[in-house]
């Protein structure tokens, strides 16, 4: 296999059957769905469409994705609708990056508990910034933050962290004012880091009293309250990784980084250097190596890829984008729009002149298709079904 041809799927369907019937009984459901997904992603098992071309008659046919979060081919599609709804949020202002990481002891624990821990991540980072940000000695006003979950590092090892894209200000307590930071600095990120330590910590205890954590193996002894005290005790003095990067050159960049991380998954395809019958070599990152030698390979055998690459399915139904602050779902509108009065920026406008009250009307578009040899519009000539049968309801018990 050459690296244009390569494609997680690939190492999927010809090692993946291997790897299940090796660890029958220690894959969850989810990682098997997952699996299949990536295996059938494009493919005559999903079904598709024969297309003809109106300009040059060549015939073409399309298979259906798998839409599945965690496949690479299906999140560039996914990541480009996500954006077209962000762009009308952006301000005219200084867009700053955070990251918020776990330390390794907890991100352990965090693998058996993802739903519970990887949720409370995201809602202290939340917390952290926006009460920081109110505190009259730092910002003194409410700021809007958007976070996107990452449970992975360049290896694709457990690497559990959150990246923060927030504007450098907010409104005022009143709401009748905007507040901006200092140009080129937004929040310490000392103050961030220990006030982030000890919200999680805390969060984490009481979670652990509620009975919401598993453990198993060498953390079974945490189960107990006074070992899990105990164990809780050093890392309240140990340093907490919070990041702050340079603000961002305009809304444009902040864009194309949102088009990156929003909807990447553990390892793209384009990283995937070759593949055989026992290894699988891919490109990765070394941040602590000198720029010039920052970028290496990496070989693993095809059973630890693999393995590496399902330590990062979600749990069904998480959300790992979220919004807090100005731009939470609930008050979002209305925020945006007393942010845009008062920096003096006219609301963009939706174009389209259908309208039921002050709100468009989506209009539903037939898919369009292009020609690959002509480039000109290609028309469905037939629909090729599905090879997956509908999976029937369950059946009722009958005492």
């Amino acid at each position: 296999m050459t690296c244009p041809q390569l494609e997680i799927a690939d190492i999927f369907r010809h090692h993946g059957q291997q790897w299940r019937e090796t660890h029958q009984g220690h894959v969850s459901l989810n990682q098997l769905k997952v699996m299949s997904a990536i295996e059938h992603c494009r493919t005559q098992v999903l079904g598709g469409h024969l297309l003809r071309c109106q300009a040059c008659e060549d015939t073409h046919i399309s298979y259906n994705s798998c839409r599945n979060r965690h496949c690479p081919k299906c999140q560039a599609s996914s990541a480009k609708r996500w954006l077209e709804a962000r762009q009308a949020q952006l301000l005219p202002v200084d867009y700053y990056h955070l990251v918020f990481t776990l330390p390794k002891e907890v991100a352990n624990l965090a693998y058996y508990n993802k739903s519970v821990m990887y949720g409370l991540l995201l809602k202290v980072a939340a917390e952290t910034l926006l009460t920081i940000g109110a505190d009259v000695k730092r910002l003194g006003a409410k700021l809007g933050v958007t976070f996107v979950l990452h449970t992975w590092g360049s290896t694709m090892t457990h690497h559990p962290h959150v990246h923060g894209i927030v504007p450098g200000g907010g409104l005022s307590a009143d709401g009748e004012h905007w507040v901006s930071c200092k140009s080129g600095f937004f929040l310490p990120v000392r103050v961030l880091s220990r006030l982030f330590r000890r919200l999680y910590l805390e969060k984490l205890y009481q979670a652990h009293q509620q009975h919401s954590l598993l453990f198993f193996g060498n953390d079974e002894p945490l189960e107990d309250k006074a070992s899990f005290a105990k164990w809780l005790t050093p890392l309240r003095k140990k340093e907490w990784v919070v990041y702050a990067k340079r603000p961002f050159a305009g809304p444009k960049a902040v864009l194309s980084y949102l088009s990156r991380y929003t909807h990447r998954v553990a390892i793209s395809n384009s990283r995937l250097v070759k593949c055989d019958s026992n290894e699988v070599t891919f490109r990765c990152k070394h941040y602590r190596a000198k720029v010039s030698k920052r970028y290496r390979t990496m070989t693993l055998s095809n059973n630890e890829f693999i393995r590496r690459f399902l330590l990062h399915t979600l749990p069904l139904g998480f959300h790992r984008i979220r919004h807090y602050g100005l731009t939470a779902n609930t008050g979002c509108k209305k925020n945006l729009k007393q942010a845009r009065k008062l920096l003096n920026v006219v609301e963009v406008i939706p174009e389209t002149k259908d309208l039921v009250g002050d709100k468009p009307i989506k209009q539903a578009q037939a898919p369009v298709f292009v020609c690959p040899e002509c480039g000109g519009p290609m028309v469905i000539k037939e629909i090729l079904n599905s090879q997956l049968k509908p999976r029937a309801p369950p059946m009722k018990l009958v005492n």
